[in-house]
Parts: C-alpha cells; structure tokens; sequence
C-alpha cells in the first residue's frame, strides 16, 4: 500500500463495464519529504488510479498497484492501482 495525495481527475469518452460508477484520479505518491511537510507534492511518476470511494483533489488516500488492484474484481480486469481508503489523519515518525 502506498499513501498518495489527489491531484485531479481522468476523463474517458468510453470504459469498460466493469468500471462502470468509478472515477479515474491523478494521484501523487507520497514519501519522507511529503508526509513530514517539507514538500507539497512528489518528484515521482504520476499514477492514474480506480476509485469507487470517491475520493475528490486534495484528498489523501492508500491505493495498491499490480496484481492486488484487480483483487475486488470477481474475474480478470486490466486494472494497476486501486484507491482502499480515504485518510481523515494519519501520523508518520521517520525512521531515525
């Protein structure tokens, strides 16, 4: 599980039926610089993920990639990363 912050939304003209009454986000991945607060958003690459929560900008969420996003799915769907939750706070010590 990986903690990442939206930062917008992902449009289709068309979709699959199995993602029928999701959204598609934008997420920033979340490291040591951003969940201590010295940076507001990540250097890394930029997920597009499946969210059913609802999940709006600005939001903090966990999502998973690879093979454990399709696990809500009851046959194979071509998904890499799923939101699993939505975060009202969190704590983060760094490792000293």
């Amino acid at each position: 599980m990986k903690i990442g912050t939206v930062i917008g939304s992902v449009t289709f003209n068309a979709l699959a039926p199995q993602f029928k009454g999701g959204n598609w986000l934008m997420v920033s991945p979340m490291g040591t610089e951003e969940l201590t607060g010295k940076r507001e958003f990540g250097q890394a690459s930029t997920p597009v993920v499946y969210d059913r929560l609802g999940a709006g900008v600005g939001d903090k969420i966990l999502y998973v990639e690879g093979a454990e996003a399709t696990q809500p799915f009851p046959y194979p769907t071509p998904l890499d990363a799923i939101n699993v939750a939505l975060l009202d706070t969190f704590q983060f010590q760094p490792p000293a």
